[in-house]
């Protein structure tokens, strides 16, 4: 209760700031800047994206849509509204009709205007009514889990000769033989995991793979990586242009979306043709290529995350976890497996070992012996001129 008070109250400050919009949340995110108002129009916001939104700080979100249906646990509104940005919700499509791109919005509660003229209304989403929503979407889990498996099952027996004969992969040059694999994904917690994945590819030099916008967290680590597999459309520029091998994730109707952003930057790629997402064509490419072991980070595997990404079944998924699975590694989570902590004891005893060392080397060394005896002289000659200027 007082956690939707202390919301209510949010509602009641005026809020008026350049408008940012786009259909598509993960472009909005790429120009959205701190203090702008983020006009998106987003069903069930999924958790990546809304820790996307919560990266750029907006001062709101407006979404023409419904943020949480309640059709599943989607966990996205909770975590943007739990780190203090408010959503103003269902406000309808007018938003993308009459608001342009840096345009001037005012919101006073639930009311959006321009220039003085009310736009739309919408509903103030509080903790109490996403929580509740997600309470009631567990009830309808079960059906969901149902419903998956039957999918599954049904794409598994549709494309079953394409899934299971022998996989005929394009011309790949990048190296994985004898060598480890790093393939990062745009899933949850995926630039934590991979900062505490650290240590690893400062020893073992893996093959770093990234998977769309898991190309430009790497970047943003510092690391390049070798190669970008994916559907091309959420990863920048840059990370294209960084100089790794670009396979584009080809449907297996024949198309390649993505293939012709690549045409317009002038870029070489190769297409890879595949039922599957662009996370089991990076995993499949690196098995084929004889990768010693595949470390997985932000890769999608349960059953709420094919959700987020509006996947009825997850029969490719399933089928190369298991071909790949002998050598596989998911590192999802592991920034919350175990964080190093510095203790007050070890500062002590850090500061005992520095004493030890300085008391050894004086004790030992004349040369020392001699400069501290200088030293000390200095220092009292200067406490005599100090005392006599008094």
């Amino acid at each position: 209760m007082k956690q939707d008070v202390a919301s209510a109250r949010h509602a009641t400050e005026v809020i008026e700031s350049t408008a940012r919009l786009d259909k598509r949340t993960k472009n909005l995110v790429k120009r959205l800047r701190p203090g702008e108002i983020a006009i998106i129009d987003h069903k069930d916001i999924d958790r990546v994206s809304a820790e996307s939104l919560i990266e750029s700080k907006p001062a709101i979100i407006l979404n023409a849509a419904c943020s949480i249906t309640g059709s599943y646990p989607n966990l996205g509104p909770l975590t943007i509204v739990a780190s203090g940005i408010d959503i103003v919700d269902e406000l309808g499509q007018e938003l993308f009709e009459k608001i342009s791109e840096g345009s001037t919005v005012r919101v006073d509660g639930g009311v959006v205007s321009v220039e003085g003229r009310e736009i739309s209304r919408g509903k103030l989403l509080t903790l109490g009514v996403i929580e509740d929503r997600i309470e009631q979407s567990k009830l309808r889990l079960g059906k969901h889990l149902g419903d998956f498996a039957a999918n599954t099952v049904e794409l598994l027996e549709a494309e079953k000769e394409i899934l299971l004969e022998s996989v005929d992969l394009p011309a790949i040059t990048t190296v994985f033989k004898g060598r480890h694999t790093l393939v990062v994904v745009r899933g949850h917690d995926y630039k934590q995991d991979l900062q505490a994945l650290r240590p690893y590819i400062r020893e073992m030099r893996p093959v770093l793979v990234g998977v769309d916008g898991g190309a430009d967290a790497l970047l943003e680590m510092g690391y390049e990586p070798q190669m970008v597999v994916g559907d091309m459309d959420s990863v920048t520029d840059a990370a294209l242009r960084c100089g790794a091998e670009l396979v584009v994730h080809g449907y297996a109707d024949g198309r390649a979306p993505g293939k012709a952003r690549l045409d317009v930057l002038d870029l070489e790629s190769t297409v890879f043709h595949y039922p599957g997402t662009s996370e089991d064509i990076a995993m499949l490419i690196a098995f084929e290529k004889g990768a010693q072991l595949i470390t997985m980070v932000g890769a999608h595997s349960n059953l709420i995350e094919f959700l987020d990404k509006d996947r009825k079944g997850m029969a490719s998924t399933f089928l190369v976890r298991l071909r790949v699975g002998s050598i596989l590694v998911d590192a999802k989570g592991v920034s919350q497996l175990y964080r190093q902590r510095v203790r007050g004891w070890h500062l002590l005893l850090i500061v005992l070992v520095a004493l030890i060392v300085v008391t050894v080397i004086v004790a030992f060394s004349e040369p020392v012996r001699q400069l501290l005896s200088v030293l000390a002289m200095r220092f009292q000659v200067w406490l005599m001129k100090l005392q006599n200027l008094i």
